[in-house]
C-alpha cells in the first residue's frame, strides 16, 4: 500500500469547491474528494504550526507533549528525565514509527523542522528533504523535488510521502506570473465596509490596521499579494484574491502530482490525504490574514481521505480530531495505534470495527494567544488566558451554525452552555494531565514566561501608534502592561472557574 499526504499549510476547508466555496480554486482537490471521504468536523487539538504537526507526528495533545507554542518551554517537548530509555517514546510510538513496524518507509518533503527547530518531528521517517528555504518555497519548488522521488521510488510498494506546500501561509507569496484568476470576483458577503469599519478600530498584530503584525514592514513589500492594512474594501479583496490564488497555485501543483502517479501506473493503488496544520482568520474576531485563535477558523481543518477499497464518495459529519484520521491511516495499514495515544480510529466502511464517536473537541492556542476552546453541538466556546492584546473578553461563545464567522458573542445569552463546556474543559484538562509525563500543563509554563511567545512583540511603541490611529481607548487599556499582560486583563491568570452550573462560580485552580 502507498500513501501520500498532501499537508497544504494554513488551507480552510471553506475555501475548497468541495466544502462549497463560489469559487472555482481546487479542481484538483475536489476531484480526490469526489472518489474518497470528506471529513466536515475535523479539529487540529493545537494550533498553530508547531503545535499542530507535533500533535500530527506524536498522535497526542500538547498539553501531554508539552509543545504547544512557538518559544520558549512549551515550543519543545516534555523532557522523559530518569523513566527515558536508550530510544525515546516518540521513537516507538510516532506516526511513521507505527508505519514502519507494518514495513511503510517513509519520507517527507518538507522546510518545517527547520523553519521550528522541530527535528522532533523527523522521528521514524527514513528520508527528510529540506529545500533551505525556510517555509517561504512555492509549491512549483515542492512539486519538483515530490515528482522526482516519486519517479524513483513510486512504483515500489510499501511507501509513505508526506509532500508539504506552505503556499496559502501569510505572507501569500504566488509567483507573479501566475496572474490572478479571480479579478472582478465579489469580495465574501460577510465582510461588508461596515464590518471592516468596525475592525478597524480594534487593536492587536494581524489587525484591519497592522496586518503584519504590530504595525507596517518594509519586508512585505515583497509580496504584493497581501496587503498590509484594511483601509478599504479593495484592499479586503486583496486579501481574498492573494489567499485564494495561493490556494489555486498548491491544488495545481497537486493535480500535476497526482497525474505523475498516473502516468507510472499506480494511481489506483495509492491512498491520497489532503489536509493543513491549521486554517486561517480572513477577518474573523478581527484578525486579518493570520492564525492566532482557538477559533472555529484557525482550528478547523479540511480532510480529504482516498483509500482504495473503501466505499466513496462519502461524508463524515462526525467531531474528530485530526490525530483520529492519523490513527485510522494506521488501522487502514494494519499497523497498530500506539497505546499512549489521543488519536483513536473512526469506523470507515470496510473497517466497521474500527469506532470512535466523540460529542465534542478541545482545541488550543498559545503562540500568538493563550485559549482553549470546546467545539460541540453548534457551539464554540472560547476561554481567554491571553488575549494577544486583540481586546477579547475572558469567555465568548458562538453559535457558528448561524453565524459561522463568529461576529456575535452569545456567552452572556446562554450561561448554562457556557458552565457546561467549561465543565468539558476542566474534565479534559485533569484527565490530560493524569496521563502526562510531566503531570506540568503547560499553557502555565507559556503565561508564567511572558506569554504567547508571538505577543511579545508589543511594546509601548505599539502604544503610540494606537494612539495616533485613533484607537487611544485600546492604548489605556494596555498602559502599564509588560508583555506577559500584567497590569491588564490580556494574559490575567484567572482564579476563578466556570462551573456546570447557571453562570461564575468559585472553584479549583484551572491550572
Amino acid at each position: 500500500m502507498r500513501l501520500i499526504y498532501f499537508d497544504i499549510d494554513t488551507l480552510r476547508p471553506d475555501h475548497l469547491g468541495c466544502y462549497g466555496y463560489e469559487r472555482a480554486i481546487s479542481p484538483n482537490i475536489d476531484a480526490i474528494a469526489a472518489e474518497g471521504t470528506r471529513f466536515d468536523n475535523v479539529y487540529a487539538s493545537d494550533t498553530p504550526c508547531l503545535p499542530s504537526r507535533t500533535a500530527l507526528i506524536t498522535g497526542r495533545f500538547g498539553i501531554r507533549t508539552g509543545v504547544i507554542g512557538h518559544g520558549g518551554t512549551a515550543a519543545d517537548p516534555f523532557v522523559e528525565g530518569p523513566g527515558r530509555g536508550f530510544q525515546s517514546t516518540l521513537a516507538s510510538t510516532s506516526w511513521t514509527e507505527a508505519m514502519s513496524r507494518v514495513g511503510i518507509r517513509s519520507a517527507s518533503i518538507s522546510t518545517f523542522a527547520r523553519r521550528h527547530s522541530a527535528y522532533h518531528f523527523h522521528a521514524g521517517f527514513n528520508e527528510t528533504y529540506d529545500l533551505g528555504t525556510n517555509g517561504m518555497e512555492t509549491a512549483d519548488q515542492v512539486a519538483q523535488v515530490a515528482g522526482d522521488w516519486l519517479r524513483r521510488n513510486g512504483s515500489a510498494d510499501n511507501w509513505f510521502l508526506h509532500v508539504h506546500m506552505w503556499d496559502p501561509h501569510t505572507p501569500y507569496r504566488t509567483p507573479a506570473s501566475f496572474g490572478n484568476p479571480f479579478t472582478g470576483d465579489s469580495v465574501s458577503t460577510w465582510l461588508t465596509e461596515a464590518v471592516r469599519a468596525e475592525h478597524w478600530m480594534r487593536p492587536g498584530p494581524h489587525s484591519a490596521q497592522e496586518i503584519a503584525g504590530f504595525g507596517p514592514r518594509t519586508i512585505w513589500d515583497r509580496w504584493p499579494r497581501q496587503p498590509q492594512a484594511a483601509r478599504n474594501i479593495d484592499e479586503v479583496r486583496q486579501m481574498f484574491e492573494g489567499y485564494d490564488t495561493a490556494i489555486r497555485y498548491a491544488d495545481q501543483h497537486v493535480g500535476l502530482l497526482v497525474d505523475e502517479l498516473a502516468d507510472l501506473g499506480i494511481l489506483d493503488g495509492t491512498a491520497l490525504m489532503v489536509s493543513s496544520d491549521h486554517g486561517e482568520n480572513l477577518g474573523e474576531l478581527g484578525i486579518y490574514c493570520d492564525h492566532q485563535t482557538a477559533d472555529l477558523h484557525t482550528a478547523r481543518l479540511p480532510m480529504i481521505l482516498r483509500w482504495p477499497g473503501l466505499a466513496a464518495p462519502a461524508v463524515d459529519t462526525q467531531l474528530h480530531y485530526q490525530i483520529d484520521v492519523i490513527a485510522t491511516t494506521l488501522a487502514l495499514f494494519g499497523a497498530a495505534v500506539p497505546e499512549d495515544w489521543d488519536g483513536r480510529p473512526i469506523s470507515m466502511g470496510s473497517t466497521s470495527e474500527m469506532e470512535t464517536v466523540r460529542d465534542h473537541v478541545i482545541v488550543s492556542q498559545a503562540a500568538w494567544t493563550a485559549q482553549r476552546s470546546v467545539r460541540f453541538d453548534d457551539w464554540m466556546f472560547i476561554h481567554t488566558y491571553h488575549d494577544g492584546y486583540h481586546g477579547f473578553p475572558e469567555v465568548m461563545l458562538f453559535d457558528v451554525k448561524t453565524d459561522p464567522h463568529e461576529q456575535v458573542d452569545v456567552a452572556e445569552l446562554h450561561p448554562l452552555v457556557v458552565g457546561r463546556a467549561a465543565q468539558l474543559l476542566d474534565d479534559w484538562r485533569m484527565d490530560a494531565l493524569s496521563r502526562s509525563v510531566s503531570g506540568v500543563d503547560p499553557l502555565r509554563t507559556v503565561l508564567n514566561e511572558a506569554g504567547p511567545w508571538h505577543s511579545r512583540g508589543f511594546s509601548t511603541t505599539y502604544l503610540d501608534r494606537l494612539r495616533a490611529t485613533g484607537r487611544e481607548v485600546w492604548a489605556d487599556r494596555y498602559a502599564g502592561t509588560s508583555p506577559n499582560g500584567s497590569g491588564s486583563t490580556a494574559g490575567s491568570e484567572s482564579e476563578r472557574t466556570l462551573s456546570s452550573g447557571d453562570g461564575w462560580s468559585e472553584g479549583r485552580d484551572r491550572f
